[in-house]
Order: C-alpha cells, then sequence, then structure tokens
C-alpha cells in the first residue's frame, strides 16, 4: 500500500504511539520521535526516499519554534536576566566551540570544518532538558534556573549562527556542487547579479520592514481581525505572519528563521502575543514532530554498525567536554554542590538545532556529506544518553551530596515554645506572626542558602532536615507547645507529623498541606490544624469577585464565613471516606458523599446563615 494517506496514517500512528511511550519513561518527546523514525524507517521500513522531502517541508517547524521564542523574549525579561544569559549562555558558547575547535583541528580537520562543528557542538535540548527539570521540581533551584538562562542565549544564538556558517563554506566542496544545481540556486536568487551595495540595501531594507511592519502594521490588523470574532480567521492571520516573513526573507537571500525570529521579538510586548503563541503552537508541535522522525528515519545505522566504537567515543568525548566546560563556568558564577552537577550533567548533550545546522551545513558545502551523516549520529546518541545522565544524577551526585549535609547539621543552642519547619514564603509569615506576639521559634530548613539569607535580616535559622527525629528532638519537641510543619515536600511533612504525634500526642500541630489528597493523609496522621496552601487566597478572591458584581462587603464576607465552613464540614466527612490506595474518581463512596456535600453547600448559601461556633479543622 502506498500514498498520501498511507504514508500520512504511519507518521501520524508513529509519533501518536512513540511520543506517550517515551514521556512515560522520562525520555521526552523529542527522543520519542526520533525513536519513532528509527522504527519506521531503518527498522521496519515503512517510509524510505520521501522521508527527505519531508523533511525540508517539516524544517518551517523550526522556523515557527523561533517565531514562538522571539514572542517569549520580553525585553524586560531579558534584562532581568541579562548577567545569568550573557555571563553563562556566552561562556559556555564560547567555551565549548574553542574546545571542540582544538580537538577537531588535533584530528586534522581544517579550521573551517572544526568551527562548524564546534558551532554544532554548543546547543543543548531545549524539548529534553526543560521537560526533564519541570517534571523533577527542579526548575526554581539554582541550576535549573541557570540551565533555563543557558538554553534561552542557545536558542537565540541560532539565528547568528545561521548567518555565519555560509562563510566558513570550502571552495573545494562548492565546486563539487554539480553545473546544474549552481545554476538552479542562481535563478532562483531574485537578487542574483545585483551589485554588492544594492544587495546590502536590499537585505536591510527587508529586516527593517520585519521590524517596523511588525511594530506599527500588525496591530491594527490584528484589532481589525479579531473584531470579526472569528478564531479561525485570526489563525490564518497568524500564519500569513510567519509564512510572509519566511518568504520575504528568503528572496533577499537571508535564513527565513532569523526574520521570523525578529517578529516575534517585536510582537513580544503586544497585547495579541498569547493568542498568537497559542495558534502557532499546534502547527509548530506538529511540523517540529514531523521533522525528528524525518531524522530518525534518515539515520544510516549501517553507518553506525561499521564505526561504532568511533562513533560511541565521539559521542563521550562530547558529553564530556560539554559538561566540563559546564562545570567550570558553573563554578565561576557560584553555583555549588548539586546544582552545579545539574547544570554540568543536564546540559551536556547535544540539541534537537543541531539536526538544522547539521543538514544546513551539508547543503552549502560547509561540511562533507560523510562528515555530517557521522554527526548526525553522535546528536542522536547524546540525545538518547540524556536520562541516563539525569539517572546518573539522582542516584549517585545526589545521594552524596546529601550525605555531609545529614552529619553536619547545625547545633541547637535555643528552645523555644514553638518549633517552626520551613522558612520558606509559607513558614515566613507563620513565623513572623509568632514572633511579632512575642511568642520564642526554633526555625529549622534544609536549604543552607535560605538559612543565610533569613540570618541577614536577623531571623536566627538552623540548617537540617526536621524529618530527621534526632533533630526534632534537639529543637524542644519534648517541651514545644507547638509544632508548625511549613515545607513544601508533601512526604517530609507527612513524615514530621507522624513522629510528632507519636513521641508527643498532646502537642498541637498545624501542618501546610498541598491538596487534598495531602490534608486527608494529615488528618489520618493526627495534625491537628491543616492549612491548605492556596485556598485561603482562592477565597479572598472569591469575596472580591463577589464584590466586583455587586454584593455588600458585609453580606460578601459573610457568604464567604458560611461557604468556610461548610467547606470544613465536608472535609472532614470526607477525609473518613478517602483511602489513599484508590484514586478519588473510582472511589464510589467517595464521589457519593461528594456530590451530597456539594448540594448540600448550594442550599446553605443560599439560606446565608451565620457562621456556628466550633474548631477550624482544615482554614
Amino acid at each position: 500500500m502506498d500514498g498520501l494517506l498511507f504514508q500520512s496514517f504511519v507518521y501520524l500512528c508513529a509519533g501518536v504511539v512513540a511520543v506517550p511511550v517515551a514521556r512515560r519513561f522520562g525520555l521526552g518527546s523529542v527522543l520519542g520521535y526520533l525513536i519513532a523514525g528509527i522504527v519506521i524507517g531503518p527498522l521496519v521500513g515503512l517510509v524510505g526516499a520521501e522521508a527527505q522531502q519531508l523533511q525540508e517541508f517539516a524544517e518551517f517547524g523550526v522556523v515557527m519554534m523561533l517565531f514562538v521564542v522571539g514572542l517569549e523574549l520580553e525585553p524586560r525579561a531579558l534584562w532581568a536576566m541579562r548577567h545569568r544569559l550573557l555571563g553563562l549562555g556566552g561562556l559556555q558558547l564560547a567555551g565549548t566551540v574553542l574546545a571542540v575547535w582544538a580537538i577537531a583541528w588535533g584530528f586534522g580537520l581544517s579550521c573551517a570544518v572544526g568551527l562548524a562543528v564546534g558551532l554544532v557542538a554548543t546547543g543543548s535540548s531545549t524539548a529534553i532538558v526543560l521537560q526533564t527539570l519541570s517534571e523533577r521540581g527542579l526548575m526554581k533551584s539554582d541550576g535549573g534556573q541557570s540551565s533555563f538562562a543557558v538554553l534561552l542565549f542557545q536558542d537565540i544564538s541560532i539565528i547568528p549562527m545561521l548567518a555565519l556558517m555560509p562563510l566558513l563554506a570550502s571552495p573545494e566542496l562548492s565546486r563539487a556542487l554539480t553545473s546544474a544545481e549552481e545554476a538552479h540556486r542562481a535563478g532562483a536568487h531574485p537578487l542574483a547579479g545585483l551589485p554588492g551595495w544594492a544587495v546590502g540595501g536590499v537585505t536591510l531594507l527587508a529586516v527593517s520592514t520585519v521590524v517596523v511592519g511588525g511594530h506599527y502594521l500588525t496591530r491594527p490588523l490584528f484589532r481589525f481581525i479579531a473584531a470579526t470574532q472569528l478564531r479561525e480567521v485570526f489563525t490564518a492571520a497568524a500564519l500569513l505572519l510567519v509564512v510572509g516573513t519566511a518568504l520575504l526573507m528568503t528572496a533577499v537571500g537571508l535564513s527565513p528563521a532569523l526574520g521570523t525570529f525578529l517578529a516575534g521579538v517585536v510582537l513580544a510586548n503586544s497585547e495579541y502575543r498569547h493568542e498568537l503563541e497559542s495558534d502557532i503552537q499546534p502547527f509548530k508541535g506538529l511540523l517540529l514532530g514531523l521533522f525528528f522522525i524525518t531524522v530518525g528515519a534518515g539515520i544510516d545505522f549501517s553507518l553506525f554498525f561499521s564505526h561504532a566504537f568511533l562513533i560511541l567515543g565521539l559521542t563521550v568525548l562530547l558529553i564530556l567536554i560539554k559538561a566540563g566546560v559546564l562545570w567550570a563556568i558553573g563554578k565561576g558564577f557560584g553555583l555549588r554542590g548539586t546544582d552545579r552537577w545539574l547544570f554540568a550533567l543536564g546540559l551536556a548533550q547535544t540539541g534537537e538545532f543541531a539536526f538544522v545546522l547539521l543538514a544546513f551545513a551539508a547543503q552549502n558545502a560547509i561540511l562533507p556529506e560523510a562528515l555530517a551523516r557521522l554527526l548526525l549520529l553522535v546528536v542522536a546518541l547524546s540525545m538518547l544518553l540524556t536520562p541516563v545522565l539525569f539517572i546518573f544524577f539522582d542516584r549517585v551526585i545526589v545521594s552524596r551530596q546529601a550525605k555531609p549535609f545529614a552529619r553536619q547539621a547545625d547545633t541547637i543552642d535555643i528552645q523555644g515554645v514553638a518549633i517552626v519547619a520551613g522558612i520558606g514564603r509559607f513558614g515566613q509569615v507563620v513565623n513572623r506572626i509568632l514572633r511579632a506576639n512575642g511568642y520564642k521559634t526554633v526555625v529549622l530548613d534544609l536549604s543552607a542558602d535560605m538559612v543565610e539569607t533569613m540570618a541577614r535580616f536577623g531571623v536566627k535559622t538552623f540548617f537540617g532536615d526536621a524529618a530527621r527525629p534526632e533533630l526534632l528532638e534537639a529543637a524542644g519537641l519534648a517541651e514545644a507547645r507547638l509544632l508548625v510543619v511549613a515545607i513544601d515536600d508533601r512526604d517530609h511533612a507527612l513524615a514530621i507529623v507522624r513522629h510528632a504525634k507519636r513521641v508527643r500526642p498532646d502537642l498541637h500541630v498545624v501542618a501546610r498541606a498541598y491538596d487534598r489528597g495531602h490534608v486527608y493523609d494529615l488528618y489520618a496522621a493526627g495534625c491537628d490544624d491543616i492549612v491548605r496552601e492556596t485556598f485561603d487566597s482562592a477565597v479572598r478572591a472569591g469575596r472580591c469577585a463577589l464584590e466586583a458584581l455587586g454584593i455588600h462587603p458585609y453580606e460578601a464576607e459573610k457568604i464567604v464565613k458560611t461557604f468556610i465552613r461548610g467547606d470544613q464540614r465536608s472535609m472532614r466527612k470526607l477525609a473518613e471516606l478517602y483511602d489513599p490506595d484508590i484514586p478519588p474518581e473510582k472511589n464510589a463512596p467517595y464521589i457519593a458523599m461528594a456530590r451530597q456535600e456539594l448540594s448540600e453547600e448550594e442550599q446553605m448559601m443560599s439560606m446565608s446563615r451565620r457562621p456556628a461556633k466550633g474548631s477550624d479543622m482544615f482554614p
């Protein structure tokens, strides 16, 4: 069976099956697409020569990705992170290029080819790294923020790279092109035959058109289209903007990615930025997925098996070079411990832009075709090894770094009526209220940076893990009247409450809860007061919404108090039916009680009863 429908079915089926499986095993969507291409191409043979033609079409997904990257580069946000962006990102690029260039020269490659290989090696996989950091909750760490800054710089640097690489073209490789191809390229270029000053003027005019037109003309256009309230027309206009900009850049001999990136930056402060991004995102995702599938389908396994040791060696060498450069830069910028390891290992692979640069380099007589095919395998293999690097980070680096922390917990030399476990944004407020009213507190936190920061403000904080029984004992668990568990780690919070109530059943424990499931677990552990971290702010927002709709502030406050009382009552009932081994949506008694409570809540709210006296178990 052959034809457009069959090929479409094969590619879609490969992506739909492979990507969820890859994400399930922590490999990421990019690796899922690559694996899908490998399966339907070299392994099974369902696709063939048409993959190359599809790749030329799918490369437009890269153009769209750079448009979205430009939309996200709000000048104010870039200025706020300029030090990390330029410092970490710039040094990483320069260090990697120089190191790879030197080694390539040692292998006998020319300076131009070595520099091109160095530029290809600088990038890391934005899709894989950001997804992995988000899934592991590491985005807000110093290592995660530094990694994000470098990835952002790499995304921006692809533009000057695409502009620089044609200058590295080899005369020998250029002459190797057939005269037919040369004639086709010369004839296809609208500016062929013009003098240099005219080409420069037209190019400058094209870039100015993108910048000025994007700033002054697109807003009235999108405002006019938005007034029609037709979503499909707005989507068509967004695609028209991207395609038209890419066509203009191609017409003057520039990279279409450059034009769309500039258009995105110009529109970063536009009120239509989020709408444009949401409209372009599905097309970008599909075309990028198709691009990576065609890359996987084009991998030459016969080349891999014939040069297996060379390719494996180059892959390991590349990872070691990048990790070494990143380690040195991280040390220079003050990254410590696990953050520096996360920064070095997380970005040690080569990224998806390397596929684009390799294809560009081969097409423009910069790299020999054989070398480009070899490096393509190195890039793909380095990305496939990324999950292994993160597993090494989790099981080796983190475990080793945690041991000295456990041994070096601070000696607690004061006693107080209350113990506060966690001095983050939640615990700080509780601690301030207690101290302002004359109560002495013993504060514990596992973040050395937070301990040092609080010390600058005169707040005595002891470094250590409050989940360790001996540390709680040293903090005065036997004499304290109150324990406040304000940490954001649900398992650690639960362990602290269980130990405290087992040792001191009479101790009053106030705990921070993440969600309803966490509330039920803390309730079963014997916690006295359980505070959902977003509940109070959500209730305040609800009261503001009522007042905005015309309800008197006094009535709005009374309604909110009635709602809180009803929620406390229903939470107690639902906590008795909650089973951690059964998902709530499959727990029939729980669902029945929840439906009943929602009905009674609506009746109670309509009657607007006065709050009854009683204990607030679940504020």
